[in-house]
């Protein structure tokens, strides 16, 4: 991102498309260490939550393992991919939802790209001064039942003051209509944040608070892209992304960065910095 024209858009629009942002051998790379964790995963160890005999206790537990994610890598499952008994029904590599939130701090591989020199010059491009990255992912959309993504904004559930959230988004397969691409509602990030969530008073879980979101849907956009283009998305714009019906599975590594100049990370947000695992500064 270096043309004033792309700078532009990216403020109109609220994204930005920037295409062959990776190297096809990066792009092998990410999606083999992936493979390689997703491999030495026990699945019984990070599905918890339907052991519990209550719902409950297994809130409770799907709470604690979720809010205690940021500074460790942990494994989210899609919606209908166990039994009654807690077992997976298919392939623990066509069941996940997610990997979070720290890949960046664990994974050369994932580290390397997250603090390219590529990446770098977006953000000092975008105007990022001291920025940090907070959480990263590997998101996979599998083939079937990959999840609908409802619209949101990045920054319900990262809040800076003054707002400055960026989302790098980083297809490693392409992305299309039927594999359930990215849509956006161009200039939607120009209307503020109303709705959040955030940390409930014990820490111990989450709540929505502000009004629903209010769009069109007729203005959103499907944003298809090819396999190591780089979506940048502004913290505030409203996107989401459909139920994957396809045969194709869409993978996607993604990582978000925030402000620290002058500039505070809200104490209500659920991703809290540890002392053991501190967020790490973009530019080293």
């Amino acid at each position: 991102m270096s043309t004033a024209a792309e700078c532009q858009k990216f403020e109109e629009d609220g994204y930005l498309v920037i295409d062959k942002f990776l190297s096809e051998a990066d792009i092998k790379e990410l999606k083999a260490q992936c493979y390689d964790i997703v491999q030495e995963m026990k699945p019984n160890e990070h599905t918890i939550q339907t052991f519990s005999t209550t719902e409950d206790d297994q809130n409770k537990k799907r709470n604690r393992y979720f809010m205690e994610s940021g500074d460790k890598i942990r494994f989210f499952f899609e919606k209908g991919v166990h039994d009654e008994k807690g077992e997976l029904t298919t392939n623990k590599h066509q069941a996940l939802n997610k990997i979070g939130h720290a890949l960046h701090e664990y994974y050369p591989v994932f580290k390397n790209v997250t603090h390219s020199q590529m990446i770098q010059k977006v953000a000092k491009n975008l105007g990022f001064k001291k920025p940090v990255v907070v959480q990263s992912m590997y998101i996979f959309k599998p083939p079937h039942v990959g999840g609908e993504v409802v619209p949101h904004q990045d920054s319900t559930f990262l809040y800076t003051q003054p707002m400055k959230i960026m989302g790098f988004w980083i297809p490693l397969e392409d992305c299309t209509v039927n594999n359930s691409c990215l849509q956006f509602i161009p200039g939607s990030h120009k209307d503020g944040v109303s709705r959040r969530m955030i940390r409930t008073e014990d820490g111990l879980s989450t709540t929505f608070v502000g009004p629903h979101l209010v769009f069109n849907n007729e203005k959103f956009i499907p944003t298809e892209v090819k396999k190591g283009s780089l979506v940048l998305i502004h913290g505030e714009v409203i996107h989401k992304s459909d139920h994957n019906h396809s045969d194709k599975s869409r993978h996607v590594y993604t990582f978000h960065i925030a402000e620290t100049e002058n500039t505070e990370w809200s104490k209500d947000n659920w991703l809290q910095e540890t002392n053991s695992l501190p967020f790490t500064p973009l530019y080293q």
